[in-house]
C-alpha cells in the first residue's frame, strides 16, 4: 500500500518517526556549570596598575639584554638539544597527527578490496561436488567501497576543530616549555656569575688578611705588638680560604646544572668562562591593558585552546544524539566457479549505492554519560584556564614587587658600603700607628664583608628578576602562529567558547 502514498508524505512521515525515536534519548539536566573568568575583570594590584604606565613588550631574545655572548650561545644550544623541549615538540606532532586523522573523516573514503582464490575439488564419489569432483576452480572479486558523511550535525566538523585546537594548546605548550628553559638557563647562569663576583670578594678579603697578618709580624718585631695579635690575624685566613674553595664548588656545581639543562653531558661544562652580564634597562611591562598583559603567555593561551577544544567535544557530544546518516556505495566484480580473470567480464559487474542510518533510541543512558563527561571535562578546563589566569596575574605582580624591592634596597646598600668602607679604613689606619688593636680592624672588615656580598647580591637579584618578569610576561610574544601548519588567532574570549554550552541550555 506504500506506493500510493504521495512522496512528499512518506518524507514528512519519516521526519516525524525520527523525532519520536529521538525522544527517546533527551539531553536534560546536562550542562556545564563553570565559568571562565574575564581577564577585564581581574584585580591586578597596584604593582601591576603603576606598571602598565610604561611602555615596552618582551622582545623575541629578551636574554640580549644582558649582552653575554656566551649566554646567547648557551641558550641556543640548549634549546636545540633539551630532551624536555623535544618530548614537548613530539607532543606538538602527535597532536598535529591526531588532528589530521579526525579532518580525514570529513572526506571521502574509498577502499579498494581484492581477493584471487584457487578452490580445488575433492576426487571422492561419496563426499564429491558431483560434476566438480577432481577439478580446480576459481573464486576472484575486484570492489570500490565508497562511503561519505553528511555530516548534518556537524559531528565530524567539531570532532576535527576539537582536534585542532588541542594541537594548537599543544604549540603553546611547547612554547612554554622553551620559555621556563631559557628562564632556568638565565636564573642558573645569574648564580653562576654570583658566586664568581663572591669568590673575588672572598679573595680581596684573602689578600686583606694576608697583608694585616705581615703587618702583625713587622709590629711585634718593632715591639708595638704581641704574639696574641699575630695569632689573631693568621686565625680568619683558614676559613677565608675554606670559602673560597666553596666557592669554587658552587662555581663547578652551576656550570654542571647548565650542561644538564642544555642537554648535554658535564664535559661540556668546560667551555664556560666566566660571565659578564650587565643590565641597564629598567624592568618594565608594556603599556596595556591587564588582559594583554597575561592573554598572550604561552600557558594561558594553551589553557584557553584548551576549553575551546573542551567546548567542541560537548558539540561532538550533543550530536551524537542526533541519527547519523552517511552515503555508502561499492561497484565491484565478482566470478564464482569460472577460470582466473572471468571476473573481469562485463556481465559479472555489480554495485551498490544508497544512504546508511544509524538512530540511537536505548543506549542504557550511554549517550547521556557522554555528554555528562564532556560538560565535567570542559569545566575542568574552565577551572585550570581560571587557575593559570589568576597564577600569571601573581607572578607578574611579584616580579615587580621585586624589581621595586631591589631598586630600593640598592640605595640603602650602597650607603651602608660607603659607611663601612670608611670604618675600615680608619680602623685600618688607626692599627697601623698603633693608636687601636687588631680586634676593631677585623669588626670593620667583617662588615665590610658583609656589605660587600649583600651588594653583590643585590645585583644578581636585579639580573634575576628581570628573567623572572620577561617569563612571567611570556617571553617573546610578538609571534601569535601555533604552528600547526596554519596561522591562528588566539582562541576567543569566553562568549564564543560558550556557543555550545548556550545551545545545550536552550539560550540560543
Amino acid at each position: 500500500m506504500l506506493r500510493f502514498i504521495p512522496q512528499k508524505r512518506k518524507f514528512h512521515g519519516l521526519l516525524c518517526i525520527l523525532t519520536l525515536l529521538h525522544g527517546c534519548v533527551s539531553t536534560g539536566g546536562i550542562g556545564p556549570r563553570e565559568q571562565m573568568i574575564s581577564t577585564e575583570k581581574v584585580a591586578g594590584g597596584q604593582d601591576i596598575a603603576r606598571a602598565v604606565k610604561e611602555a615596552g613588550w618582551p622582545r623575541s631574545q629578551w636574554w640580549l639584554a644582558y649582552g653575554d655572548p656566551q649566554l646567547d650561545r648557551w641558550i641556543r644550544a640548549a634549546v636545540g638539544s633539551n630532551p624536555d623541549v623535544a618530548m614537548a615538540a613530539g607532543r606538538l606532532r602527535e597532536a598535529k597527527a591526531i588532528a589530521g586523522l579526525a579532518e580525514s573523516k570529513e572526506s571521502l573514503q574509498i577502499t579498494g578490496e581484492g581477493a584471487i582464490r584457487r578452490r580445488n575439488w575433492p576426487d571422492d564419489p561419496f563426499y564429491g561436488p558431483g560434476g566438480l569432483s577432481g577439478t580446480q576452480t576459481w573464486d576472484n572479486t575486484a570492489s570500490l567501497v565508497l562511503s561519505y558523511p553528511l555530516d548534518l550535525w556537524n559531528r565530524h566538523e567539531n570532532a576535527a576543530a576539537r582536534f585542532l585546537d588541542l594541537a594548537h594548546m599543544s604549540a603553546a605548550q611547547e612554547r612554554m616549555v622553551r620559555l621556563d628553559l631559557q628562564g632556568a638557563i638565565v636564573r642558573v647562569y645569574v648564580e653562576f656569575s654570583l658566586h664568581y663576583a663572591e669568590r673575588d670578594v672572598m679573595q680581596a678579603t684573602l689578600s686583606q688578611q694576608m697583608q694585616m697578618q705581615q703587618l702583625a709580624e713587622q709590629r711585634l718585631k718593632g715591639g708595638l705588638g704581641t704574639y696574641l695579635e699575630v695569632s689573631q690575624t693568621e686565625t680568619p685566613i683558614a676559613e677565608t680560604k675554606r670559602q673560597i674553595e666553596a666557592l669554587d664548588e658552587a662555581i663547578a656545581l652551576s656550570a654542571n646544572q647548565l650542561a644538564a639543562l642544555s642537554g648535554r653531558g658535564p664535559g661540556a661544562a668546560a667551555d664556560l668562562v666566566r660571565p659578564h652580564l650587565s643590565l641597564d634597562q629598567r624592568l618594565v611591562v608594556p603599556s596595556a591593558l591587564t588582559a594583554d598583559l597575561v592573554g598572550r603567555r604561552p600557558d594561558v593561551v594553551a589553557s584557553r585552546w584548551n576549553v575551546a577544544a573542551q567546548a567542541r567535544g560537548i558539540d561532538v557530544a550533543h550530536a551524537n544524539f542526533y541519527p547519523n546518516i552517511d552515503l555508502v556505495g561499492s561497484l565491484g566484480y565478482i566470478a564464482s566457479g569460472g577460470d582466473v580473470l572471468s571476473f573481469l567480464a562485463n556481465n559479472k559487474r555489480n554495485y551498490s549505492v544508497g544512504p546508511a542510518l544509524s538512530l540511537p533510541i536505548f543506549d542504557g543512558g550511554r549517550l547521556r554519560s557522554e555528554l555528562g563527561q564532556a560538560s565535567a571535562e570542559y569545566d575542568v578546563a574552565v577551572a585550570g584556564y581560571n587557575q593559570t589566569l589568576i597564577q600569571a596575574l601573581r607572578q607578574i605582580s611579584e616580579q615587580l614587587i621585586r624589581s621595586h624591592s631591589v631598586d630600593r634596597q640598592k640605595v640603602f646598600i650602597e650607603e651602608g658600603l660607603v659607611s663601612a668602607q670608611r670604618s675600615f679604613d680608619i680602623a685600618m689606619t688607626a692599627y697601623q700607628r698603633g693608636l687601636t688593636g687588631y680586634l676593631e680592624v677585623l669588626n670593620a672588615q667583617t662588615r665590610l664583608l658583609h656589605e660587600r656580598r649583600i651588594q653583590q647580591r643585590n645585583q644578581a637579584a636585579h639580573l634575576a628578576t628581570y628573567a623572572g618578569l620577561m617569563v612571567a610576561l611570556g617571553g617573546d610574544v610578538s609571534a601569535q602562529t601555533d604552528d600547526v601548519g596554519k596561522d591562528r588567532l588566539l582562541p576567543s574570549e569566553p562568549p564564543v567558547v560558550m556557543k555550545a554550552v548556550n545551545r545545550l541550555m536552550g539560550q540560543e
